[in-house]
């Protein structure tokens, strides 16, 4: 990056410093331009979003060996497939030869064959065969399909670009305990959807995470269930932040679950971010899961999947779910593409954030943000909204 940029990006830092240094009863919101600076995203790109855990999917999405399907994470495409000893591997989606994606979308394959050269692998990636090319050194060894770090975690597949990231799962044991009862692992996967939105990645962070807008932009679609007077802050740590969206006593069963649910936790939606794109739903009988891929300043690729709980639910049930969720993205998705084109304006706010209950998640989220920069090398000064 130029000086300027630099420059620009350590003028900002410290801005983002001295709000993640608020206490929660004085927090306040980032300025716009931490949504729309395309240096800035850059920026986070190349100091932590690339080096962070990310979310793809579910691992019952592939329950079989040969089962797959590709995505992709920043410059890098990914094919995640499980193999003959019914490992789930994420391997580079690039052909050894000359960079061809090797396979789109989803589905099932004895081996998987490159369409330029017919170079072929194995369900783990191992190079089978590369037609002739036996003179000039090509093998198993120094031609199979690269892997990345991955785990899986409450049935989740996450992988991490960077090969010298630190587990994830031994860092998730309060998020595990906030779980635990609604046996997430267990739960079985519905639907996948993929849908790219105009919007910076950490707005819908924060708007999926704060229960403020509930009443407001989802009158009928989620007040009746989650009105946003009835939602309570939860547990948080360095690597998550979560709230309960509780039901009101008048509104209907939503499911019984697990037997191992308490009441309180039937009675409400349980959400979580696992830092720093992730962001979950998770009821008694239903889990959504929406892995967020920045793609510029002000574009995401939304990968959503739907997830349930045995057999509970009808498949009327299970599609009005699903109806409802539609919905409810696209209000939301609506209020944040428009907000997506006033954030570039100068006068674009930082306003004080609400009381902890409703926004308190995003003071979490901030401070997570704060941890990924240099620490100040002079005093703070807070600089009021």
């Amino acid at each position: 990056m130029s000086p300027d940029a630099m420059k620009k990006i350590d003028e900002m830092n410290e801005t983002l410093r001295q709000v993640a240094a608020l206490p929660e009863h004085e927090a306040q919101c980032l300025p716009g331009r931490f949504y729309t600076d395309p240096d800035y995203f850059r920026y986070e790109v190349e100091t932590f979003l690339s080096k962070e855990w990310h979310c793809l999917g579910r691992a019952d999405e592939i329950p079989n060996p040969g089962d797959y399907f590709v995505t992709q994470l920043f410059d890098e495409p990914l094919l995640v497939a499980r193999g003959n000893d019914g490992q789930v591997r994420v391997m580079s989606n690039l052909c050894r030869h000359r960079g061809m994606p090797i396979v789109e979308g989803s589905g099932s394959t004895r081996r998987f064959v490159c369409s330029y050269h017919a170079w072929t692998y194995g369900r783990s990636g191992e190079l089978l065969n590369a037609p002739r090319m036996q003179d000039k050194g090509v093998s198993e060894k120094n031609c199979s399909l690269p892997t990345f770090r991955s785990e899986l975690w409450n049935g989740f597949i996450y992988v991490n670009l960077d090969d010298n990231a630190q587990p994830l799962a031994p860092r998730l044991g309060q998020l595990e305990s906030l779980l635990g009862n609604y046996r997430t692992s267990e739960m079985r996967i519905v639907r996948t959807f993929e849908e790219d939105w105009h919007t910076n990645w950490k707005c819908l962070v924060e708007n999926f995470m704060e229960a403020y807008h509930l009443s407001i932009v989802h009158p009928e679609t989620l007040h009746p269930y989650t009105p946003t007077g009835l939602s309570r802050k939860s547990m948080a740590d360095d690597s998550f932040t979560s709230y309960c969206a509780n039901y009101p006593e008048t509104a209907a069963s939503r499911g019984t679950g697990s037997p191992a649910l308490t009441e309180d936790e039937r009675r409400r939606s349980t959400l979580f971010n696992l830092f720093p794109a992730q962001i979950a739903s998770q009821a008694a009988t239903l889990l959504v899961s929406f892995s967020i891929k920045p793609l510029a300043v002000d574009r995401i690729r939304v990968r959503w999947t739907m997830s349930t709980y045995g057999d509970e639910l009808t498949q009327d049930e299970l599609e009005e779910r699903i109806a409802l969720w539609f919905e409810v993205n696209r209000e939301d998705r609506e209020k944040l593409e428009k907000m997506q084109r006033a954030l570039a304006s100068r006068h674009a706010p930082s306003g004080h954030l609400a009381p902890r209950d409703y926004e308190g998640t995003i003071w979490d989220f901030y401070r997570y943000l704060g941890r990924q920069i240099p620490v100040a090398e002079t005093p703070l000064r807070v600089v009021r909204a």
